[in-house]
């Protein structure tokens, strides 16, 4: 037999009261309800086993204390988003801050920007950290959606209304655009998936950090697939372009340990042949052999800085709209002076 489920309605209905006493004294709004009423219908709830429905109580309570973490399920994570080093990292330093803020951190993944809006709404949530979007994601979500959020790790020009924690990727690519310059690098290259919004902001700041008073160098730039497989043939299809640089740039850690292996696999050695660096200092990548040379950005300052101004946003109403944090280049096996020798 199925077993069947108590609501509301039926515990008004045996005490002779309305649903909406039950209801106020579920949810704890008890000051205009007499001590006996509410005695009498929080021992029928428990004899009856009442299961209240968890998004109800938190849409009738005036905070959640629920701050909700959405990444983007994007097509380059093939359907591993979560086990991304750099969004498990992110999601670690997020949950502490939260916890650190008496908070609890719910998490989703999506591609739609809808989806998030129904997702927090229905939560009640007191705000958001916005992960891997576009801008026109946070402009729909700016105009759509009233809890308020900051972008962690994204792109916006514009952040009125929302806070845009970033870091200064220009300055991360031009410290290792000058690191392979002492080296005594004169051809270097830098892969991407993009050339747009961060990913350009890395690849400009080592094309000026490079060629800055390095007469007769070359830098050039390689947008490669985001799919592994793909990846992987078009590196097979342009192994002489790797065996005529000694020195490459990766705008992020995963592309930069990726193609490390698929080198090693064709006997070009790291960093005896060509050196490869990195960007963000995800601790998994700190482990490989040899150890990469990478942009650390402080992944604690930044769930911190984020955590701190959507607070500000929730019980202020304003904060500042955008906040760029530093970063600093981390040398380590991954890369050596040049030697020209492949």
């Amino acid at each position: 037999m199925e077993e069947h489920r108590i609501r509301i309605r039926d515990i008004a209905e045996e005490l002779g009261l309305s649903t909406a006493t039950v209801s106020n004294v579920l949810h704890g709004k008890t000051k205009k309800i007499s001590d006996e009423t509410v005695k009498r219908v929080q021992a029928l709830l428990e004899e009856r086993r009442y299961i209240p429905s968890m998004a109800g109580i938190l849409l009738a309570q005036n905070s959640s204390r629920i701050i909700g973490v959405v990444i983007n399920d994007h097509e380059k994570y093939e359907g591993h988003t979560l086990e991304d080093p750099f969004i498990a990292a992110s999601l670690n330093y997020l949950s502490s801050e939260i916890e650190k803020q008496h908070r609890f951190m719910m998490v989703k993944k999506t591609k739609l920007p809808e989806e998030i809006i129904t997702f927090a709404s229905m939560w009640n949530m007191d705000g958001l950290v916005v992960i891997g979007f576009c801008e026109h994601d946070y402009m729909y979500l700016r105009n759509h959606m009233h809890i308020p959020f900051v972008i962690y790790d994204g792109y916006c020009r514009n952040p009125e209304r929302i806070c845009n924690i970033t870091i200064d990727n220009y300055s991360g690519g031009f410290q290792i655009g000058e690191h392979f310059k002492a080296g005594g690098h004169r051809h270097v290259l830098c892969i991407s998936d993009n050339n747009i919004c961060m990913d350009k902001e890395r690849y400009e700041g080592f094309r000026d950090g490079f060629k800055k008073g390095n007469a007769g160098s070359d830098v050039r730039f390689m947008q490669i697939p985001m799919a592994a497989e793909e990846r992987r043939a078009f590196y097979l299809r342009n192994l002489d372009i790797f065996r005529s640089v000694t020195a490459v740039f990766a705008v992020s850690d995963y592309y930069a340990a990726d193609l490390m292996h698929f080198l090693a696999e064709h006997g070009i050695r790291v960093p005896a042949h060509i050196s490869v660096a990195g960007f963000d200092d995800t601790p998994l990548y700190t482990q490989i052999v040899p150890a990469l040379t990478t942009v650390r950005q402080d992944g604690a300052l930044r769930a911190e800085t984020a955590i701190q101004h959507l607070l500000d946003l929730q019980t202020q109403g304003e904060t500042e709209t955008s906040v760029m944090l530093p970063v600093e280049i981390v040398i380590r096996e991954s890369t050596s002076p040049a030697t020209n020798i492949i």
